[in-house]
């Protein structure tokens, strides 16, 4: 039997903190050889939209997601969501169909949550003030994410748009009060190099096609989350002196090379050579290489979305669904990185 998810479903079915905890593993996973991450094509069609059919499997959990993305840009001038997907997952063995679920929670959540499991094992654990560049609609999930693993205390907004940042403001305070959390202290700049300089960990959320930061902004012992550019090799946040002076974590190498902006265009400039995206997530999450190895040094993960991901946080939402718990909750106080010991309990058998 199919089950039927669309997105309301899924917001009120589906835990942050067990997202987080199930991305993280995913990328452990990755890195050690449970999980096939292919690289996508990227299929055009008609009127600059695109067409993204996107793969993983996790031979751990059983599971194969297809995840169907189709970024249409010209949507914004009718009010309507420049992206779109759904979610197929089946059982990886038998091929049955396990679920179809709408893709827009899935991709708010799970990109908020890789930018959450980014931000804790990369960034200074002393990080208090986050900066958002853009305050669309992945800016209150990544303030709820970010503040599970570090004790945030103030955020730094801004957006070409007043309107979105008022907005932003309202569904904030909503999220707290439904979440039970603290107020937190909220700034509105009046660029994004006073989001940049005014904070420990910064997440860029816009869907620019140019650089909207500059990496003469950075200062020492900044973490940035790069989220916000389309899966498109021509569009990008980031400049390329910012990508040459961080040390850039990605979260699969192959996927970066293929549709990053942010990576492609830096490599045109020739400010970056291909060794610059070899560092991914997960290694560092299992202890294969060093993530922050000072408190003075700038890094920046890089996060082009990758359907691991969305298998991540399909298998929360199949256990959700069927009445399970599926992790525990998360708190501050956790750590992502896993050690060598852990990492050896997922070993296959």
């Amino acid at each position: 039997m199919t089950t039927g998810l669309p997105d309301d479903a899924l917001a009120e079915l589906v835990d942050l903190g067990a997202v987080i905890d199930a991305v993280r593993a995913a990328h452990i996973a990755l890195a050690l050889g449970q999980a096939e991450q292919p690289v996508p094509a990227i299929s055009p069609t008609a009127c600059a939209t695109i067409v993204l059919p996107m793969v993983a499997t996790s031979h751990r959990l059983g599971l194969t997601v297809v995840k169907v993305l189709a970024d249409a840009p010209a949507n914004r001038d009718e009010d309507g969501p420049a992206q779109q997907s759904t979610l197929v997952v089946l059982d990886a063995r038998t091929g049955a169909r396990l679920a179809v679920m709408s893709g827009g929670t899935c991709t708010r959540m799970r990109t908020a949550a890789a930018s959450a499991v980014a931000t804790d094992a990369l960034s200074r654990t002393d990080s208090r003030v986050l900066g958002l560049v853009g305050a669309g609609p992945l800016a209150v999930e990544h303030v709820a994410a970010v503040r599970m693993v570090r004790s945030i205390d103030t955020v730094v907004v801004w957006s070409r748009s007043a309107a979105r940042v008022s907005a932003f403001r309202r569904a904030l305070r909503r999220r707290e009060h439904a979440d039970g959390a603290r107020a937190l202290a909220v700034i509105t700049a009046s660029g994004p190099r006073e989001v940049v300089e005014a904070a420990d960990v910064v997440c860029t959320l816009t869907p620019s096609r140019v650089p909207v930061v500059e990496g003469a902004w950075f200062r020492p012992g900044l973490h940035v989350n790069a989220v916000g550019a389309p899966p498109r090799p021509d569009h990008r946040e980031i400049d390329s002196a910012g990508m040459a002076r961080a040390t850039v974590f990605v979260d699969n190498t192959g996927v970066q090379l293929r549709k990053s902006g942010e990576a492609l265009l830096s490599l045109r400039d020739g400010t970056t050579t291909e060794e610059d995206f070899r560092l991914e997530l997960g290694a560092v999450l299992a202890a294969l290489v060093p993530g922050r190895t000072g408190p003075g040094q700038i890094t920046l993960f890089n996060s082009v979305g990758i359907a691991l991901q969305d298998l991540a946080f399909a298998a929360v939402a199949l256990q959700a669904a069927s009445g399970e718990t599926p992790h525990r909750p998360i708190h501050a106080s956790a750590r992502f990185r896993a050690t060598p010991a852990e990492c050896s309990s997922l070993q296959p058998g």
